[in-house]
């Protein structure tokens, strides 16, 4: 394991990537939602698969809940239910995306009495937070406009930040409220919250309980994300990653299938910034699995960032600041690329055994049966899905 140095083997112990619940669903495109066997048909199975992540990798302590597809009669019970399984519960994620009402907005809609539907769903899961112990309340919006004219631009923002304010106000002591943001979908004219800096206004209104949520797929192609990585991280409102990749807009794919080397750089931004295990900047994935299998994919996914975690930390530092003081520009790029380039995988197989782990987490889940057991197991009922 000379490939890591004490101090980068003890940050990578420490990291954690949160789960969530809707990964394990079914889910597809817009014109078919595929059903695939043994498929959870509530939240307590949606925790057990997500335990197999945690159990093979011991990257994913946690599992983000969304509401309403995971309200359950009891949270004091699935709380047990998942730390019996080794596993936590985590973020809540707030949904005003789906009633009939919330047509033309929700937090941001001109009619009050809808404003008051969206702020009273909120604030219900805030009280779910209590019972999950749960920090983080994350919000994204799918509200806008499709037309010119159509809405008032700057009345939907005031509107959204006095909405935002109440819902704020509720938040306990130790907990966080996380704004998501999303350049476009399913408005196409504007969106309310439409990138970092729109997300940064509303957040830094609010207080130090605000932070922003960065979703790696949310982006226009080309934008330089670990710019922005590295500006909320010196600005402070860094909050939490939604990890996953996009090839066109935003396809929820397995973080790192799309663009690895974008990844690297993000990560490398995150440690350059001190977000690499900071209690304060959470790192999670959001992904939809429609033709490849749930579990594995979610290890796949935990092991991309692990994957490419490492090797941003054997970037040579030192090395780097010397030749970018100096100018020496293609120096400066080869010591980048060099430890884009290292493979790391034989070294983080050699420690993940050297912990009691699999060294091929995703060979040792194949052939644990998980997948033929759940498959007979679960037969009957209504599988979730998306939006459900």
């Amino acid at each position: 394991m000379s490939t890591f140095s004490a101090d980068q083997l003890a940050q990578l112990e420490q990291q954690a990537i949160e789960l969530p619940s809707w990964a394990f669903g079914n889910s597809g495109t817009r014109f078919k939602v595929f059903a695939t066997p043994g498929t959870p048909r509530d939240p307590y199975e949606k925790i057990a698969d997500a335990a197999q992540v945690q159990k093979f990798t011991a990257l994913a302590p946690t599992v983000a809940l969304h509401i309403p597809w995971d309200k359950v009669d009891s949270y004091d019970d699935l709380r047990a239910h998942a730390e019996g399984l080794g596993v936590q519960l985590g973020t809540i994620n707030s949904n005003t995306f789906q009633d009939d009402d919330y047509k033309f907005g929700a937090l941001t809609h001109e009619d009050a009495a809808v404003r008051r539907k969206a702020i009273d769903h909120h604030l219900e899961c805030i009280d779910i937070m209590h019972a999950t112990g749960s920090r983080d309340l994350k919000i994204w919006l799918a509200e806008g406009s499709n037309y010119p004219g159509q809405a008032d631009l700057r009345g939907r923002q005031d509107r959204l930040q006095e909405s935002l304010q109440e819902i704020y106000a509720r938040l306990g002591d130790e907990q966080r409220l996380v704004l998501e943001y999303k350049f476009f979908e399913p408005a196409f004219y504007h969106t309310d919250v439409p990138d970092w800096g729109t997300s940064y206004a509303q957040v830094a209104a609010l207080g130090d309980k605000a932070m922003v949520c960065l979703d790696t797929g949310h982006h226009a192609p080309g934008t330089n994300i670990e710019f922005i990585v590295m500006q909320l991280l010196r600005l402070g409102k860094l909050g939490s990653f939604d990890f996953n990749s996009r090839f066109y807009a935003d396809d929820d794919l397995i973080v790192g299938a799309a663009d690895p080397f974008q990844l690297f750089r993000i990560l490398y931004e995150v440690i350059r910034g001190g977000g690499l295990n900071n209690p304060d900047v959470a790192f999670m994935l959001d992904q939809c699995h429609n033709v490849e299998d749930k579990v594995p994919g979610q290890i796949r996914s935990v092991l991309n960032v692990q994957e490419m975690t490492a090797r941003a930390l054997v970037v040579d530092g030192e090395a780097l600041s010397s030749a970018q003081r100096s100018g020496d520009v293609l120096e400066a790029n080869r010591i980048f690329m060099d430890a884009f380039y290292t493979d790391v995988r034989p070294a983080l197989a050699e420690w993940r055994e050297s912990r009691g782990l699999p060294a091929d987490p995703m060979a040792a889940f194949a052939a644990s049966g998980y997948l033929q057991q759940i498959a007979a197991d679960r037969v009957g009922g209504v599988q979730a899905g998306w939006g459900a």
